[in-house]
């Protein structure tokens, strides 16, 4: 496969990107660089081969969840910059 201005273009508009010339140059490069990479991985035999689901055999050790140092609303609601009766105010952060 050949990468051209057109594909550049049409790839940087789908990711909305902007490349002047020398980026686009660049980008041409490394696209066809990981073209040619893809085209020797096509070659390779992976004929009995597992495919690769884990990267290790390790697996996660989690801790158990434990309740500690619990704080009461009264003593929360004194450290806080601004609060209500009951509750602490934050500034609004989904906008309609």
């Amino acid at each position: 496969m050949k990468v051209d201005d057109k594909m550049v273009e049409h790839l940087a508009h789908l990711s909305r990107l902007e490349f002047d010339d020398t980026s686009k140059e660049k980008m041409k490069f490394d696209f066809e660089k990981m073209l040619d990479f893809v085209t020797k991985l096509e070659k390779v035999d992976t004929e009995g081969v597992d495919p690769l689901v884990y990267m290790s055999r390790e697996t996660n050790v989690l801790r158990e969840d434990k309740v500690k140092g619990m704080v009461s609303q009264k003593e929360a609601l004194q450290n806080a910059p601004k609060k209500d009766t009951d509750y602490i105010r934050i500034p609004k952060v989904i906008k309609k």
